[in-house]
């Protein structure tokens, strides 16, 4: 006799997103894949609803035993944000009507669509509001400003696209480059077209981490959270996979630029020396956002580094300027742009338009003796004149290194000191005036046994 049996039920849809395509074409194949309650997210208030089909009629004779209504056991559901299916497919942004497309190819246009122009540095800004908001990472959900919370939608928000895109369509937007090009803003796409769900991923590029160029600074929405990080060129699976693409509507880089005519009054040739003692000539033309930030390798990083160093930013540079743009660049433009008082955005360590006239000209207020403190003010007559911290290193001896001891025993901190003090720097000289910077309340950075400018004139005071 036939069994009652339990069969499940799903609203029906046409939707014809890739995830449900690609869920009909497995259902058809007889490997079911149970979705989580609510399925596809347009039908996700939609609640399933087991219908019981009995059989007609009874079983007869044989003890009059009465049928037993068995249910198959229902496969688990899983949800639609494991790794297997890490991104959602190609939509508008979210509470926004579809704009219509260029005619070609379905999911691969014609034409190269149409882009809104945007600045590298706007770029890392957009990248920086999810990395600050801790997005969580889901392939249907969205963000506030509509883009799809996971790694192509997070592409699409950084690059202002009008829709959400996903690694099959990420890619008209952009021209494939060389490792070599990438600049801060290009992206790093693996899409695997024979299974979009495994593997595929992109992640915008924030510059080198050193000039080895083995590890770069990744921006990437992926679990828990929207993170930035050191990731190992390509990155950390299937890396030859991954091919770098610049962005078509970026501003400047797309191809090789021209070199930037200087007037020759603002610049002496490069044949004539200048006179003894004399400073180079920076101009005072501010050379524009795209050459600074990670991954910018350009003369402009070098005056930059030679003006803070002037201004008081040689803490900064242990091993002087470089045209190849580090973490030494960003803290120095930074302390600069808060001697002048200014905060928030305006003190992000990229130098704008105001920060290069200042360094240029000469004008406005030298970086502070120690990141925060108050402006250094004078010593007493006849302190001697901090010598660099170049004096203060392992096996280094100078005279200072003994005037720094024997105050150092003066003040109440030579409690290290098993003999001396003596001109040779040693790790008993950098205890004690770890010592003495911990009790001015410093600390990190700021309390590494290495007396900078503000210390020596402290501890003279």
């Amino acid at each position: 006799m036939p069994m009652p049996v339990f069969e499940e039920y799903e609203p029906a849809g046409d939707c014809a997103c890739r995830g449900c395509a690609q869920r009909r074409r497995t259902l058809a194949r007889g490997r079911a894949i149970p979705l989580r309650d609510g399925g596809h997210p347009a039908v996700r208030g939609a609640r399933r609803a087991l219908v019981l089909a009995t059989a007609a009629g009874v079983v007869l004779g044989g003890g009059g035993g009465a049928a037993v209504a068995v249910t198959a056991p229902g496969p688990e559901a899983v949800s639609l944000d494991d790794p297997g299916s890490p991104q959602g497919a190609k939509s508008p942004l979210h509470g926004r009507p579809a704009r219509p497309g260029p005619v070609g190819t379905p999911g691969r246009p014609g034409a190269p669509p149409a882009v809104k122009r945007i600045d590298r540095t706007t770029i890392i800004k957009r990248a920086k509001l999810w990395l600050d908001a801790e997005v969580p990472y889901s392939m249907t959900e969205y963000w506030a400003d509509g883009y799809r919370q996971d790694c192509s939608g997070y592409v699409s928000m950084a690059w202002n696209l009008g829709s959400n895109e996903w690694t099959g369509s990420l890619d008209t937007f952009a021209t494939k480059i060389t490792k070599d090009e990438l600049l801060p803003g290009d992206m790093l796409l693996f899409h695997n077209p024979a299974d979009p769900n495994k593997g595929s991923h992109v992640v915008l590029f924030g510059g080198w981490v050193d000039e080895t160029r083995t590890h770069y600074v990744a921006y990437e929405q992926t679990r828990p959270i929207t993170r930035k990080q050191a990731t190992p060129y390509g990155y950390w699976n299937n890396s030859v996979k991954y091919i770098p693409y610049r962005f078509n509507g970026v501003t400047g880089g797309i191809v090789p630029e021209p070199p930037v005519a200087v007037p020759p009054v603002a610049v002496p040739p490069v044949a004539e020396a200048p006179a003894p003692g004399a400073k180079p000539v920076v101009p005072a033309t501010y050379p524009g956002a795209s050459k600074f930030g990670p991954g910018a390798d350009n003369e402009y990083v070098a005056q930059l580094g030679g003006m803070l160093i002037e201004r008081g930013g040689a803490r900064f540079y242990p091993k002087g300027a470089s045209k190849l743009w580090t973490d030494s660049d960003r803290l120095a433009t930074q302390a600069f742009q808060r001697a002048q008082g200014w905060t928030g955005s305006e003190a992000d360590g990229i130098p704008g338009e105001h920060t290069w006239r200042l360094l240029a000209l000469h004008q406005g207020k030298d970086i502070l003796p120690t990141p925060g403190s108050a402006a250094a003010a004078p010593g007493p007559s006849g302190v001697p004149a901090h010598p660099g911290r170049s004096v203060f290193r392992p096996g280094s001896s100078h005279p200072s290194i003994t005037a720094l001891g024997r105050q150092l025993v003066k003040k109440g901190f030579g409690k290290n000191y098993t003999s001396g003090p003596g001109p040779r720097w040693g790790e008993t000289d950098r205890r004690n005036v770890e010592a003495f910077q911990r009790a001015q309340g410093w600390r990190g950075a700021s309390a590494d046994g290495i007396p900078g400018p503000e210390t020596w004139r402290r501890l003279f005071a």
